[in-house]
């Protein structure tokens, strides 16, 4: 007999898993790839002992480029169902930062949602949820007080039983105060410095956290630096301006700079293509051929699964922190 438990924590020399017998502490080293483990991964677990029998087949992973010049890839979760891409309404505000974390979703394929916080510190928000909008028609834009619970309700649709919410964003943004009204956590809070409205960390580590709607959330530390990890794909569904245009050149083997026909730049002439979002889309696009697999691979990738749209409006070492989580 097995029963299923899931990874709520990990740490340098253990982790914490969650099951209906409660919560239990494992060393990494019953792991035969303690590198390898997410928050959020499902274990089978034997009626007796504390060796799981195997870990259950990942429905979704967000991963990053780890640091430094390597392209090794950091776990920053496992089976997410929505991506709560967390930014304020003040100097945070950052549409670079938000393309790459709609791109992260796009290539797991999990759904990402917008949430626009701090809104009660500013006298309009309609310049950021305009600016939010015109990244993806279909992503789902919520504008909320984080500490008010009756406009949280509008995040509920994405928190119920059954669902997994992981929160990604710099710190300082209100994500440990999303935390302490969605969850049955109470989770440490700061300030953003005065001046720069940048954040002060609080998160140090991943970590699951069970919502008060069902569901589960994951919390990750702010990130100063977040990269493109390798074997993301199909980063053109968080860009359906550019990707449309692609097959509409004179040309099949166009590269879209000054070619004769070419559809790109006849679109950032005409104004119904905004050059920043073309460059945005050419860096991401580099940095995934920069970090991914071999063309080859690539192409056999794409015959045997074919393109995955973005989900929208769906209502051995062991893992550490690096140098690229916010420190303060």
């Amino acid at each position: 007999m097995c029963y299923p438990a899931r990874i709520a924590q990990i740490h340098r020399n253990h982790c914490v898993i969650w099951s209906s017998r409660g919560e239990q502490r494992l060393d990494v080293g019953v792991f035969p790839d303690p590198g390898n483990l997410a928050v959020g991964d499902w274990l089978l677990m034997p009626a007796a002992g504390e060796r799981p029998v195997r870990m259950l087949a990942r429905q979704t992973k967000l991963a990053r480029k780890e640091s430094g010049h390597g392209t090794d890839e950091q776990l920053i979760a496992a089976n997410v169902d929505t991506l709560f891409i967390v930014t304020s309404c003040n100097e945070d505000f950052n549409l670079a930062r938000i393309e790459r974390y709609l791109a992260l979703a796009s290539g797991a394929g999990v759904t990402p949602v917008i949430v626009l916080t701090k809104a009660d510190l500013v006298d309009d928000v309609t310049p950021f949820m305009t600016a939010a909008r015109q990244l993806h028609p279909e992503v789902a834009i919520e504008c909320v007080d984080a500490r008010d619970a009756a406009q949280l309700a509008l995040l509920r649709p994405w928190c119920t039983t059954g669902k997994t919410v992981a929160l990604v964003g710099s710190s300082g943004v209100g994500k440990s105060t999303l935390i302490n009204n969605l969850a049955e956590a109470r989770q440490a809070t700061a300030a953003a410095r005065a001046g720069d409205d940048k954040g002060r960390h609080t998160t140090t580590s991943r970590s699951l956290h069970p919502l008060k709607d069902g569901g589960m959330l994951v919390d990750t530390p702010g990130m100063r630096e977040f990269q493109l990890a390798a074997g993301v794909q199909n980063i053109e569904d968080a860009f359906p301006e550019v990707s449309a245009l692609f097959g509409h050149c004179k040309f099949n083997d166009c590269r879209h700079q000054s070619e004769a026909g070419c559809a790109i730049q006849a679109a950032i002439v005409s104004g119904t293509l905004d050059a920043r979002r073309w460059q945005s889309y050419l860096t991401l696009r580099a940095e995934q051929r920069s970090t991914g697999p071999s063309p080859a691979a690539r192409a056999s990738s794409t015959r045997s699964t074919g393109p995955r749209p973005m989900p929208v409006r769906k209502g051995p070492r062991p893992p550490r922190q690096t140098d690229e989580d916010e420190q303060g």
